[in-house]
């Protein structure tokens, strides 16, 4: 059973599996974008996670994670092994309850997270391009009910 009580915060230890997580992830999701990309940021997004809100999910081994910049969220990455067994799912429902109002962005060619994000309750707010990429991408928000 996938627990909240198995996310904390990134640690020093964490740091390599982490951005092997999120080089694969970011390769296989983003197979529209030139893997030249992903490998000439991985030095900067190691400096970032490294200073950033960083929570992993762990039940004995580093399975997935999420990034968290005050309400936006930099990334959910999930090792494609453990795909499809609730672990973003528990990653965002995390962020959900430690902040009121969440927003993201995710590619539009990237059909299935953006089916996630609609299937969590996020919204599209707008669309954008990334002028890094040259792809279109969709902003999405989502806001808690709670009073």
């Amino acid at each position: 059973m996938l627990k909240i009580d198995m996310i904390r915060k990134i640690n020093k230890n964490d740091i390599e599996k982490v951005m092997h997580i999120w080089l694969s992830s970011n390769l296989k999701a983003h197979y529209f974008i030139n893997p030249k990309y992903w490998t000439d940021n991985f030095d900067y997004v190691r400096s970032q996670i490294e200073k950033s809100h960083v929570y992993v999910y762990d039940d004995g081994e580093i399975k997935g994670f999420i990034g968290l910049n005050k309400e936006y969220i930099e990334g959910i990455f999930v090792e494609e092994a453990f795909k499809r067994q609730g672990i973003g799912k528990s990653l965002l429902n995390y962020a959900k309850n430690i902040k009121t109002s969440l927003t993201l962005s995710v590619y539009e060619k990237n059909a299935p997270a953006i089916e996630f994000y609609k299937a969590m309750g996020f919204c599209t707010a707008k669309n954008n391009l990334d002028t890094n990429t040259n792809e279109n991408e969709i902003i999405m928000h989502w806001k808690s009910k709670k009073l």
